[in-house]
């Protein structure tokens, strides 16, 4: 089988960052772009814990699905399988640097969160009781304060 592109990507070299890791056309002539929300150096730091990253999943996702000028352009907000970061699907031709801000606001949004987790209820979530507010909160502050604020080519651009 052929390897699929995201595979293809060396991951003993990926900074944290965001990247656009494809553009699909749609039969109809849309483009949806899926960015890669890289938390995590690959194989070099711990990944994020699963509770945390559940709970990542449910706060990006409310807020992005409510944002203002974003909203009718977000199709899909999940982790990444090895929890080193998440994947945003855009409805529209984008680049790493047109959503930047987004993501800054985003994950300052998961930072200074209190209060309820949206949707992390028996009757919302398959798995309401695997979260974890505080831990979600401090990988969000670190992405943020060491990523987002200072954003560089190496964390815009997949490495060559």
């Amino acid at each position: 089988m052929e390897k699929i592109a995201s595979f293809t990507i060396n991951h003993l070299t990926l900074s944290r960052g965001i990247f656009v890791s494809r553009k699909d056309s749609l039969p109809g002539g849309d483009v949806v772009t899926t960015f890669d929300i890289r938390m995590k150096e690959p194989n070099r730091e711990e990944a994020v814990s699963g509770a945390a990253l559940h709970t990542i999943e449910h706060l990006a996702a409310t807020y992005l699905r409510n944002h203002p000028e974003w909203r009718d352009h977000i199709v899909y907000w999940g982790p990444m399988g090895c929890r080193t970061g998440n994947y945003l699907l855009v409805s529209g031709d984008y680049t790493s640097t047109d959503i930047a801000s987004l993501i800054q606001e985003t994950f300052r949004f998961i930072a200074e969160f209190e209060g309820e987790i949206p949707g992390a209820t028996a009757h919302d979530c398959g798995n309401y009781t695997y979260n974890d507010l505080d831990e979600a909160r401090k990988e969000a502050r670190k992405y943020l304060d060491e990523v987002l604020t200072n954003l560089r080519h190496e964390n815009l651009n997949y490495p060559d």
